[in-house]
């Protein structure tokens, strides 16, 4: 697949939801996402390493193969006069063979003068996540500990370190740099360039040059650190009860990004002057706040307020936070400013509370997210695993699906937060301002649940600026908790939840967006802008793609202009300036129109909706451009070439091209959104399909108003008003209905997972006991293998005459579309010889079937790509859309 170098687990890194170790290489020991791997490593397991990610646990003695193949490339390739030249790259993933252990003391031995080493200069390109995470700070103490003088600044393209002192300490600087960077950032490469040695007595933090093309890596926002929250609590701190506290390891920084280098002046913190003690503090290399661009305190930062229904200022400071809990005690609804945008609050455990905020935002069933006051709460409501934990209070803190506890009597929470639904959607409080609003120390008790969902009228983009959250959130909130630092960049909180060993982001927004992903082979400078549902746009260029944070579903004007506002900033912080654009080959797409509107004479180049799935899935896991996979991408909708709604669909494919190998059998999809809302009309096409007559015994039937099911019998045998689909996710919606769980749907997929929730309550029945789709037998005709559902749809209908339980029609409808993607798959590897298998579309969000899935491909020795990275989602359309443009 692509060559890597060994390195040896030392550890895995605390706080990032056991995504990150440290790896000892060749004795130099660094970060390393460890995100890819099919199951997590531990300390001691050797893993095989490329751009910065573990891609495969190996044994001691392939390791020592492959280290022994780099040596012989690397004095093979070497150029004599390579040192002569004065400049040499080393990326995050090159061993430097004169590190040392970094848990040993760092001493700086006294010399004699017949010891001292030369004097020599160098100067260090530092590229990465290295601007808003104290790397600046952690340079200047670096240096001091070395005796070592010149300067460090933020550029355009990261940090640029000069210093000038002994040889061996300067080279201890570099080994560090990689080695021992801040606890929030991320080294993509570190450039070293000798210069002629100047003199100088100081090491100083110079101003920033934005001079050069900009091109950094800016941090996500990220959850208050312990220190932090340690002194919001002191009574003996000046910052206690704070609701703005920050330092370099936490904190805003995305969000308040106006421009590049990161600097105070480029944050929308600049208008906010630093007092003297914060001056002294932001001064002070010893101190945590070095350099922190959001510093502040009571006396100089962001103000709170609370305001009132009509517009009157209630509350001010500590006071409006007080009186803010006191309301939600009361189950009123209160805006609250956070860092991407307000959230809607109340009482998660007040029935009329949350039913009127479900009223007021016409809610429809979906379901609430709740913030919990702490682990211990969580615990109450929800069943946890120690990975779920740690995803939950790592510095990202999504919010995070997990299992409901059946609650005690007057112990949950209200029916109201998610009707119907098998999870809950929980996360930790991430600001100062969560933590206070939930109550510390001796505060008036409140409630220690709230539900926090994006302050927005439906189908609206968040609301960051505060003019527009009086007026636009007027209808829905009772007062508005705000503050006076403006928010750059709209950000909604990230959905994940963790399946077969592994994180499965849903949503990757907050606390993710804007890391870069790394690409498997360099690409041109390109905007892809993604699909209508969940839309995501990115940038990628050279090795590197931006994803953007989340935006949300085309159907509006504003969600269209985020998109524009969206682009703009993403381009402002990469710096690519993209020659081609790329879209979704859907023709009434509005992600598409707004590519052709941008153009500005630039190509469009539009690319097949479940190939760019399948694409996503093999870049994440860093498959090469000469690479194949059978891909299963599943679905609820997407454009095929032949016109029909594509859903079920085995592709053979690699980045430039696919092969359509196997689909679900079409089916009338009858009125478009009408079938999508109402899933009986796709259980009555089904029925038709498999030759059932619509008894109104079924309860799919008797659902269907009989004026309704006339004309719709009308639709299904003319093909009037229909398009031919193959959607597994509507094959979802009609066993749903079928079962009688859902016949109406008020959100997407919510028939789909009321269908996986009774599914995950059954045991695992014994192997044959679960339905089956019908396929051909014959040999390959060179025309795509046809799935047949009518098999299953036959076996649904007679456990549901014979009374058999909603669970185990659920339970045994998931086996079947397992055991149907290892059949395929089997097909496949059997007429092709490929051995991997990619998993991509938004069906495989559903965690039974995800892992069911998973588990009996490897039974059958498939290697399975899974997203750990981005959402199987249409939020991860862009990044295969950059994949499959710039493969040609």
């Amino acid at each position: 697949m692509c060559l890597g170098i060994p390195g040896r687990v030392v550890e895995i890194v605390e706080g990032y939801a056991g995504q990150l170790a440290l790896v000892d290489v060749e004795g130099a020991r660094r970060r390393i996402n460890v995100g890819m791997l099919d199951a997590p490593p531990v300390a001691g397991d050797w893993v095989l390493l490329h751009m910065g990610f573990a891609m495969e646990i190996i044994d001691e003695a392939k390791a020592a193969e492959a280290l022994s193949g780099l040596e012989m490339m690397g004095s093979g390739a070497r150029e004599p006069d390579a040192r002569e030249s004065g400049a040499h790259e080393s990326g995050a993933h090159e061993p430097d063979a004169r590190a040392t252990d970094p848990s040993e003391p760092r001493t700086v031995e006294p010399r004699t003068v017949e010891d001292r080493q030369p004097r020599v200069r160098r100067r260090f390109e530092v590229r990465g996540v290295v601007q808003g995470v104290g790397f600046r700070p952690f340079v200047y103490v670096t240096a001091a500990e070395l005796a070592l003088t010149g300067s460090v600044a933020n550029t355009g393209s990261g940090v640029v370190a000069e210093v000038e002192g002994d040889a061996g300490a300067v080279a201890e600087f570099g080994r560090r740099l990689q080695t021992d960077p801040p606890p929030l950032a991320v080294v993509e490469s570190v450039t070293e360039t000798d210069q002629p040695p100047t003199g100088g007595a100081e090491f100083v933090i110079a101003d920033s040059s934005s001079a050069d093309r900009v091109r950094t890596l800016v941090s996500p926002d990220t959850a208050t650190c312990r220190d932090c929250l340690a002194e919001l609590g002191d009574p003996a701190d000046r910052r206690y009860r704070h609701p703005f506290i920050t330092c370099t390891h936490c904190g805003p920084r995305f969000t308040i990004v106006t421009g590049l280098p990161y600097d105070r002046a480029a944050t929308t913190m600049a208008a906010f002057e630093m007092c003297d003690d914060c001056r002294a503090e932001y001064g002070d290399p010893r101190d945590r706040r070095f350099h922190a661009q959001p510093i502040a305190c009571h006396a100089c930062g962001p103000r709170l307020e609370l305001i009132g229904g009509s517009g009157e200022v209630i509350g001010e400071g500590d006071q409006a936070l007080r009186t803010a809990r006191r309301l939600l005690t009361e189950g009123r609804i209160v805006a609250i400013k956070g860092l991407g945008g307000y959230h809607l609050a109340c009482d998660a455990r007040d029935e009329a509370a949350v039913t009127e905020l479900r009223r007021r935002k016409q809610r429809g069933g979906k379901p609430f997210a709740v913030m919990v006051a702490d682990l211990d709460v969580a615990e109450e409501l929800v069943t946890t695993t120690e990975d779920e934990r740690a995803l939950l209070s790592g510095g990202r803190k999504p919010i995070v699906l997990l299992p409901r506890r059946t609650p005690t009597v007057g112990a949950g929470l209200a029916a109201a937060v998610a009707p119907g639904n098998p999870d809950l959607g929980l996360l930790l409080p991430y600001t100062p301002l969560h933590v206070l609003l939930l109550g510390i120390g001796d505060d008036t008790p409140g409630p220690d649940a709230l539900v926090m969902t994006s302050g927005n009228r439906s189908g609206e983009p968040i609301v960051t600026d505060d003019t527009k959250a009086l007026t636009e959130l007027a209808p829905l909130a009772d007062a508005w908790l705000r503050h006076d630092r403006p928010i750059q960049v709209p950000c909604d909180d990230s959905v994940s939840r963790f399946v077969a060993g592994a994180e499965l982001p849903l949503r990757r927004s907050r606390g993710y967006a804007p890391l870069p992903l790394a690409l498997p082979f360099d690409i041109p400078p390109l905007l892809a802008t993604g699909a209508d549902l969940k839309n995501t746009c990115a940038l990628g260029e050279g090795g590197y793609a931006w994803v953007s944070q989340h935006i949300g579903d085309m159907d509006d004007l504003s969600t269209v202009d985020a998109l524009t506002r969206t682009a703009a900033h993403l381009g402002l912080l990469t710096g690519v300036e993209p020659e081609q654009l790329v879209a979704d080959a859907h023709p009434g797409y509005r992600s598409g129109a707004w590519a052709r509107a941008h153009a500005k004479g630039r190509a469009v180049r539009t690319v097949w909706h479940h190939h760019a799935h399948i694409a996503s899935v093999m870049g994440e896991h860093g498959l090469g451009p000469g690479e194949s996979v059978i891909g299963f991408a599943y679905d609820g909708t997407g454009h095929g070439p032949d016109g029909a709604v594509w859903g079920g669909e085995t592709l053979i494919a690699d980045y430039k091209s696919y092969r359509r190998a196997a689909h679900l059998a079409y089916v009338p999809l009858a009125g478009g959104d009408a079938s999508v809302l109402r899933p009986y009309r796709m259980a009555l096409a089904h029925l038709r399909a498999a030759g059932i007559p619509w008894d109104e015994k079924l309860p799919a039937v008797a659902a269907c108003p009989a004026d309704e099911r006339d004309v719709l019998a009308h639709q299904l045998a003319t093909d009037f008003g229909c398009v031919p689909t193959s959607s597994m996710g509507r094959l979802f919606d009609a066993v749903a209905s079928l079962a009688g769980v859902r016949h109406e749907v008020a959100y997407e997929a919510e028939a789909a997972i009321a269908l996986e929730g009774l599914a995950r309550s059954r045991p695992a029945e014994p192997a044959g006991s679960a339905y089956a789709f019908g396929l051909p037998t014959g040999p390959d005709a060179g025309e795509p293998v046809v799935a047949d559902p009518g098999p299953v749809i036959r076996a649904v209908v007679r456990d549901v005459r014979a009374g058999v339980a909603p669970e185990l029609i659920a339970a045994r409808f998931h086996a079947a579309v397992a055991a149907l993607t290892v059949d395929l798959a089997e097909l496949f590897r059997h007429r092709t010889g490929l051995g991997v298998v990619a998993l991509g579309g938004g069906v495989f969000q559903n965690a039974v079937l995800l892992e069911a899935t998973q588990r009996a491909l490897r039974a059958k020795d498939f290697t399975v790509l899974r997203p750990r990275l981005l959402p199987p989602n249409d939020g991860g359309i862009a990044f295969g859309q950059l994949l499959v443009a710039a493969s040609g």
